[in-house]
């Protein structure tokens, strides 16, 4: 794998332009090698997609499979049929291997994935050999040395941030840690001006080319860790995939910062706050630690920097063990001599142990620079399954917030509410029992989320339609179970405030009077 000079973008408009006469897109791809061996590659498995490109008359697409996402010699007969091959020799997309009985080939000199965007548009992701599908890949048992400046394509963790990231209109947007440029693509859609930063010198001309490849406009791009290249200039929206992961030094700079545990993402989401336009949003994937007698929802509060709102979602949860073989797998090392892998086995447990972790969270954080005196700090755990795109959810997130910060419980009970839409009310119990154990209100969207209720609560709900306020539901509610109206108006506000807080009550205008 070469990790020496890149593609220039001078020709990209006219690669791209052959790229996509030939069919090189997401659905082309689906179409030419059917679903199983489409989802193959996203697992870094090529066998599949190799077989289903050696039928006869291939064409132009199964050799731009073949060369850019496969890494297989092509005739260069082949390929002049589906690409202006000199146009790329020339601008260094392709290298030329001349052969003695006059079969010449041509070699990818980079990854090229085609990627669709969130409105149809046909993207293409601009990576090191043999990166750009499936993540790493065993990305360190391919001859790279520790520290190497390789840099990735399309990976789980990319897709999750562009889908959730707020997508409103913005006039300036940071990608932090850029990589290959996937965050700035998506940026590039809604923010007038995008600046993308990387340590790594040669992330930032992959970004340049993905752009380029892409149609997408030029970006300004800066040489630089964390925050620094960009001074004191401030931002509607931050977004970052940093290299989060907590290990025992900075072996491989697309995943390791360098920094002791999870200070890396710490820092980030400490020194972001400063950097926010009012009412702006960053956006980041991290890991934190679970520390030996501490909290770990107090932990990431105590990130939080001061005048912002956070949303804050811990998605999965590793014990030490199961962490470090990942991240071992992920660099290839379990391919090496055994005592070598159990040698550096060793040493992510010393860490670990040194440090007081007891296993590593993953997840989401969510900041909105607010003027509110009493900033909304919210640190939940949802493993479950949610429904992506989420941009439009952690706008409503906040904006829920908004409003129960603005409405006192008198204030609720005035208010007029909506069930809102895909909410279902599941009972729960005994199959013949007259009344059930418990009812479950259920969303089929966005986050999915699930939250038991009792008889009062679910008559509630079910009755909310705008028309009627909270207070006078209650005392309807009051005749039916025969209870104090006054007493049941009194311990319901926080049952409703959290029914708002977790999407399943919309807050509406009352009817005209």
């Amino acid at each position: 794998m070469s990790t020496t000079s890149l593609p220039k973008p001078d020709r990209a408009p006219e690669l791209r332009a052959a790229l996509l006469a030939a069919g090189f897109t997401a659905d082309g791809l689906l179409d030419l090698l059917g679903a199983p061996a489409y989802a193959a590659l996203a697992r870094s498995e090529t066998v599949p997609a190799l077989r289903a490109t050696r039928g006869p008359g291939d064409g132009a697409l199964a050799s731009l499979v073949r060369l850019f996402l496969l890494q297989q010699p092509e005739p260069y007969v082949r390929a002049a049929e589906a690409l202006p091959v000199e146009a790329a020799l020339a601008d260094g997309w392709l290298r030329l291997e001349e052969a003695a009985d006059g079969e010449d080939t041509v070699h990818a000199t980079v990854d090229v994935r085609p990627y669709g965007g969130p409105d149809g548009e046909d993207w293409f992701i601009v990576s090191d050999l043999g990166c750009s599908v499936g993540g790493a890949g065993g990305i360190g048992s391919r001859g790279l040395q520790p520290g190497t400046a390789v840099v990735l394509g399309v990976g789980g963790a990319s897709t999750t941030l562009a889908g959730i990231t707020v997508r409103t209109p913005v006039g300036s947007a940071l990608d932090v840690g850029t990589g290959s440029g996937i965050q700035a693509l998506h940026a590039s859609r809604h923010a007038t001006r995008v600046t993308a930063t990387d340590v790594n010198p040669r992330a930032l001309e992959f970004t340049r080319l993905t752009l380029a490849l892409s149609g997408a406009p030029e970006a300004e791009l800066l040489t630089g860790s964390l925050f620094e290249p960009v001074g004191e200039a401030t931002y509607d929206l931050i977004v970052s995939n940093p290299p989060f992961v907590i290990s025992p030094g900075a072996r491989l700079t697309y995943r390791d910062g360098g920094m002791g545990g999870d200070d890396l993402c710490r820092t980030l989401v400490q020194e972001a706050g400063a950097r926010l336009n009012p009412g702006g949003y960053a956006q980041f994937l991290g890991n934190w630690q679970h520390v030996e007698g501490e909290d770990w929802h107090d932990r990431l509060r105590s990130w939080v920097p001061r005048g912002c709102d956070a949303w804050i979602v811990q998605r999965d949860v590793q014990d030490v063990t199961q962490y470090a073989e990942l991240w071992l797998r992920d660099a290839g090392d379990h391919r090496t001599d055994p005592a070598e892998y159990a040698r550096r086995y060793e040493d992510w447990l010393d860490e670990f142990e040194a440090r007081g972790t007891k296993s590593v969270g993953f997840g989401w954080i969510t900041l909105r620079r607010t003027d509110a005196a009493e900033p909304s700090i919210v640190v939940e755990e949802w493993p479950h399954t949610v429904e992506q795109p989420l941009g439009e959810a952690v706008l409503a997130h906040f904006a829920r917030q908004d409003y129960l910060r603005q409405h006192d419980d008198a204030a609720l009970l005035e208010a007029h509410f909506a069930l809102a839409e895909e909410v279902v009310q599941e009972q729960v119990g005994a199959p013949g029992a007259e009344d059930p154990e418990h009812v479950v209100l259920r969303q089929n969207r966005g986050m999915r989320r699930a939250t038991k209720v009792d008889t009062v609560g679910a008559g509630f709900a079910g009755v909310c339609d705008g028309s009627l306020s909270a207070g006078r539901i209650l005392d309807a509610i009051a005749q039916l179970v025969q209870e104090d109206p006054i007493v049941l108006r009194d311990r319901t506000p926080e049952a409703i405030r959290l029914l708002v807080e977790q999407g399943f009550l919309d807050p509406v205008a009352g009817p005209a009077r």
